[in-house]
This record gives structure tokens, sequence and C-alpha cells, in this order.
């Protein structure tokens, strides 16, 4: 009895795009398999039944195809069409387990087990396998238990193994600022940047930065670095922006954000213009006095920002950093990227070397200064 090879699935992975390779495996019987009358007729009925999608019926046929195989090459028959029929089911434990009983390799266990979720039995087959896939596999199992630091490991091994390949570092980034590495993550980022300072490689930076926590001024920094680098696209975000951009005093900055929204019919959105407005109406005459005692002068200084009077920003941030503490983080911070925008390249680089660690506002000062270095000056917007 000959039994035919099921196709090979390509169903999505569970992992992200860079294990597409590894977890996009086929199970499969060989082409052409010599076995008993019973087992290939039960094999037929299972190859025939995945491929209708009657997983029920594949599990019950390739399931007295090994309870009739005798041959050592019908029971590894038997494994490997258990495997794929099973893989089909979406249960890659049991696949797993039916191909670990005919001695499968690493390559073939160790993505089933990643897809079940069992990631320390892939772990221990793909570090039995070795390779770069495996390394992958390694790294993005230990991501999802949540072993951040040994996730780190693993992606710094796979860079030296194979070269700094952009997703990897990426994901490396990612990791280490998980794992609380600022030195690390830092260094990785500017290594990404360095190397390549398109919208696409910002988009890829900035979309795993705002995965993690941040303070509402980290945020809104943020979303000034989205519009610098063209990545602030989405109605969500604009909408978001501005209501960041309100809460620091920057209500000419709302405004262009709303504008350039999808703003709803619904009440909050109406508010949200309302709010922009009037705050903008008062700004002008009351950015003066905000800025000119360290109290309120980081609001003053967001008078005059969304304003586009850049350099009286400075000023009034100037004042409200020496107040200290994380108002003052926050000021040098903006004062940064008022100084970019108002064509001062140098000025807003120190600037962003005057922010400490202390209190959330180092990292993405960190990332306005690799933006000030590869791609200079903002254009005011």
């Amino acid at each position: 009895m000959t039994v035919t090879a099921p196709t090979k699935s390509r169903k999505a992975g569970t992992g992200t795009m860079l294990l597409a390779a590894v977890i996009g495996l086929g199970v499969a019987a060989p082409a052409s398999a010599a076995v008993s009358p019973a087992v290939g007729k039960a094999l037929q009925a299972a190859q025939s039944a995945a491929r209708a999608g009657n997983n029920a019926a594949a599990i019950n046929a390739v399931n007295q195809a090994r309870t009739a195989a005798k041959t050592p090459e019908e029971r590894d028959k038997s494994a490997q069409m258990a495997a794929y029929v099973f893989t089909q089911a979406g249960r890659y434990a049991d696949a797993a387990s039916a191909l670990q009983s005919v001695g499968a390799g690493p390559s073939q266990l160790a993505p089933l087990y990643y897809r079940a979720g069992q990631y320390d039995k892939a772990i221990a087959e793909a570090r039995k396998g070795g390779g770069e896939q495996m390394q992958i596999l390694i790294a993005q199992a230990l991501m999802r238990k949540g072993d951040n630091k040994g996730a780190v490991a693993a992606y710094q091994g796979l860079i030296k193994a194979n070269g700094p390949k952009p997703m990897y570092l990426e994901n490396l980034a990612g990791m280490q600022f998980k794992a609380g590495d600022k030195a690390g993550y830092l260094a990785t980022t500017e290594r990404l940047v360095r190397a390549d300072s398109s919208p696409k490689r910002w988009q890829t930076l900035l979309a795993n930065f705002r995965q993690n926590p941040l303070r509402p001024e980290a945020k809104l920094a943020m979303y000034h670095l989205m519009q610098a680098t063209g990545n602030l696209t989405t109605p969500a975000d604009q909408m978001e922006f501005a209501k960041l951009a309100l809460v620091a005093n920057q209500a000419g900055t709302a405004k262009a954000a709303l504008a350039k929204s999808e703003i709803g019919a619904d009440a909050m959105s109406q508010r949200l213009v309302q709010a922009a407005d009037q705050m903008a109406a008062k700004a002008v005459g009351e950015a003066p006095k905000l800025a000119a005692t360290p109290a309120t002068a980081f609001k003053g200084g967001g008078a005059y920002f969304g304003q586009g009077q850049y350099a009286k920003a400075m000023q009034a941030y100037d004042v409200a950093a020496k107040g200290g503490g994380a108002v003052g983080d926050q000021a040098m911070l903006f004062k940064g990227i008022a100084a970019l925008k108002a064509g001062n390249v140098a000025a807003g680089r120190k600037a962003f070397d005057g922010v400490g660690e202390k209190f959330g506002m180092f990292e993405i000062a960190h990332l306005w200064d690799l933006y000030a270095q590869t791609r200079g000056a903002v254009s005011a917007t």
C-alpha cells in the first residue's frame, strides 16, 4: 500500500515574523511508504480527512493506523502522519509527542513545542539542534517566558554568530529595555539609527519604544518625535497627541494635531476642540507671566512652544529647569525639542545631554539626540 505525502501546512505561528521560517513547519508522511493494507488504509483515510478539514475523523483514522502498526517502518509512517494531522488540528504538543516517539530531531520538535507554549521543552530541543533558526527560537521562547535577561543574552549570541541584522537588533533593544538595561538599550538603538535613519527605521524603533510604560511628558515627546520622523499618521495617535499637548499647555500643538485628525461629532471630540481653542486664545496673554517663575515656567514654555515661538519657549524652559527634579528634566527635554524646531541643533543636543536618568525622560531624550545627530533640525509644524 502506498501513501502520498500530505501537503505541508503553512499556518501562521504564534511567534513574531522573525520565527516564520522556523515555526511555519509542515509535518508530512514520506512520498511513498510501503506498509500493510490495514495501516495503509487508515493512513489514507487520515490524510483525506485532514485535507478536507475534518480533524476529528483524521485523528481517529491515524490512531487506528498507529494501533495497527507492527514494524518500525509502519510505526514511523504512522507517527509522521499523526504529527501532520495533529498539526493541522492545532494540537502541537500531541504532534511533538508523536514525532518524539520515533526519534525525531530538534528541527521538528522544537518548533512544535514552541507553538504548544511549552517553552522549556522548545528551548531544550533547540539547544540540541544548533544553527541560526534554532537560536531564533530560543530567543523568542525566552521572551515568551518573560525571561528578559535570558532573551537579551540569546539575541546577543545571535548577533555575534550571524551579524547585526536589523530585526535582531530591534528585538535586542526591546528586551534590553524590558530588562532594565538602559545602557545596553541606548547603545543598541544608536547602532540601529546610525545605520539607517529612514522613517521606516524610526517607525519600527518608536513602535517598540511605545510599548513600554511612559510618563505623560515622555509620551508627548515621543509623539513629537513620531511627527518629526513622518510617523504620526493615524487619527488615534493624532488625538492622543492633542490630549497630551493640552495637558502640557501646548495649545497650538494640540490645535494642529486636531486639524489633521478625523474629529468626530461626539461630545468628547468637540470638547477637545473647544478646549484647544480656548487655551490657544489665552496662551498669548498668559505665557509671559507663566514663564517668569520656576513653578509655572514649564507651562509657560508650553504656551510659547505651541505658538511656534521656540526661542521664548527655550528661555521659559530654562527657568523651569531651575526648579530641578522631574520638572527640570522635562524642561530640558522640551527645550531641546524647541531648539531643534528653531534650527539650533547644537543647543538641542546640549539640552538633551542635561536630562538625567531618574525621572523617566532619559531614554526619549536619547532618541531625540540621535535624531539631532542623524537628521539635524526639525521643520516647524
